[in-house]
């Protein structure tokens, strides 16, 4: 078991049609900062981003955001951070939230959300980190997804073990219990050489 010192959350920029993601969001930024672990994210001020990071300062939390520079209007970017970094791109954004971050959690979002929660999800099947990633699931917003990757495994373009690699829970509690207890995981890459 690793400690659990900070928590990367992806998230939309939107706050969605909704109620139910907002208040999950900022519930989840309060228990982040009342168990002692820093927020990791985006940067932004604005969505379900800015719901999270608000709520975990307003708690006493620490928030460390990372924004591009240049490909957002400055607004956007939250001003009230413990730290802001501004990177170049987006590659850059997604290495340094990765490498400040002992493990991953994926609130409702869109195209970026995906985009950032795989990465993290395919470099532990890569063995690039063994670092433990999770769905906090919104009212079945996951379910879904969570078919996709269940449909992946029987069409056998995912093994069992890598599905494993991504876990859905319905609470805040459970996320942050399942996170904090986790074992690293490291799974063999798909193609071994006795199967080129």
């Amino acid at each position: 078991m690793v400690a659990l010192r900070a928590v990367c959350v992806f998230c939309g920029s939107s706050s969605g049609a909704a109620p139910a993601p907002t208040l999950v969001a900022e519930e989840l930024g309060r228990a982040l900062a009342e168990r002692d672990i820093d927020l990791v994210y985006g940067g932004a001020s604005v969505g379900l981003m800015g719901t999270v990071a608000d709520a975990a300062l307003a708690a006493g939390g620490r928030v460390v955001g990372v924004i591009p520079k240049g490909l957002f209007t400055r607004e956007i970017a939250h001003r009230g951070l413990t730290e802001l970094h501004e990177v170049a791109s987006m590659h850059e954004r997604k290495a340094l939230m990765y490498d400040r971050s002992d493990a991953f959690v994926a609130l409702p979002g869109g195209f970026g959300t995906l985009d950032e929660l795989f990465e993290a999800v395919t470099w532990s099947q890569l063995g690039l980190h063994a670092r433990p990633a999770a769905l906090l699931d919104v009212e079945g917003f996951w379910a879904p997804l969570v078919t996709q990757l269940d449909r992946m495994v029987e069409a056998g373009f995912l093994r069992p073990e890598n599905r494993t690699l991504l876990s859905i829970h319905d609470s805040v509690d459970a996320v942050l219990d399942h996170l904090a207890a986790a074992e690293p995981s490291t799974v063999e890459k798909w193609i071994t050489a006795d199967e080129r």
